[in-house]
């Protein structure tokens, strides 16, 4: 009769041969196992140090690339703008490579005018009312609301007084009324001004960033397309930024029908290459009266004007 002791030293025994299977087979395996193992984190780790190797290449390329466009940039355009007199217009987003294109632009021989960085708070859809009480307001004599638009949106009305305020037409505006209308923006913060500003500007260079992403975003991008608007009314005009994200102004642009045909674009303004290539275009638009749509995004032709060097 079966008791249990006879189950105990029977469930002895399934386990003693369990563990002695287990030891022979991790002796039998160890070995080739093992060595499999060590091949395959030996041939990883080399993968990663190729591929280290590379990246660290690639970034080497790039900004080599970037030096060359550095060192060829007088070569294929200085003097081709000189005595030219440029706005710089800076929208929210382009600080970092702003100075870029308005160090291209004097190595070109342009005189800038004035360098305008437009803050965020300007486009604002809860500050249309107030923008559009400050046109009135800081409309000078020379500077008149006669010619701005009629309307309720205080975006596009500010950006025409300044553009009226900023650019060259006839009769010449009085510097006193240029610096009252500038200190008006100023003042509470919707744009910021460098020292030395004056008027009388042939063209426009407007510097885009990245696009907003807040839930104003749509909006916002629609009043940068109408301050864009404004600045080509009467003058040439050079949209050079970045082309990425939905909403940003160079696709805008180029998705206009009207503004394409209107207005230059470059979409890689954020890197040297794309600095040069903006400088390229405002040269071919001031001299050659050509437009044109350059760079890496949709939309683009090509990456520098062809005839512009």
């Amino acid at each position: 009769m079966i008791n249990f002791r006879y189950h105990v030293v029977s469930l002895t025994a399934v386990f003693l041969a369990l563990a002695l299977g287990l030891v022979v087979g991790t002796a039998a395996l160890n070995g080739p196992v093992a060595d499999k193992l060590k091949d395959q984190v030996t041939t990883l780790s080399k993968d990663n140090g190729n591929y280290r190797s590379q990246a660290n290449q690639y970034r080497e390329e790039l900004n080599r690339s970037q030096d060359f466009a550095t060192e060829v940039a007088p070569a294929l355009i200085g003097g081709k703008l000189t005595g030219r007199r440029l706005l710089v217009v800076a929208l929210p987003g382009s600080q970092d490579y702003v100075d870029g294109v308005v160090t291209m632009l004097t190595v070109a021989g342009a005189k800038i005018t004035a360098k305008v960085t437009v803050q965020d708070k300007f486009f604002d859809p809860a500050n249309s009312l107030e923008l559009l009480d400050l046109a009135n307001r800081a409309s000078q004599p020379t500077i008149g609301v006669a010619r701005l638009p009629l309307n309720s949106d205080g975006v596009e009305t500010s950006s025409a007084l300044l553009a009226l305020a900023l650019q060259q037409r006839t009769p010449e505006v009085a510097p006193g009324d240029l610096t009252a209308v500038l200190a008006a923006y100023s003042g509470p913060g919707y744009i910021a001004v460098e020292d030395g500003a004056v008027g009388g500007a042939e063209a426009t260079v407007v510097i885009s960033g990245l696009p907003p992403v807040d839930k104003d975003a749509a909006k916002k991008s629609q009043s940068a397309v109408m301050l864009a608007n404004q600045f080509v009314k009467e003058k040439p005009l050079v949209v050079a930024g970045n082309g990425s994200g939905d909403g940003n102004l160079v696709s805008e642009v180029r998705g206009d029908p009207t503004l394409v045909r209107r207005i230059s674009t470059v979409d890689n303004a954020s890197s040297v290459q794309g600095q040069l290539a903006a400088v390229l275009t405002v040269i071919e638009r001031m001299t050659g009266g050509k437009i044109g749509q350059y760079g890496l995004a949709a939309g683009a032709t090509s990456l520098v004007p062809k005839t512009a060097a």
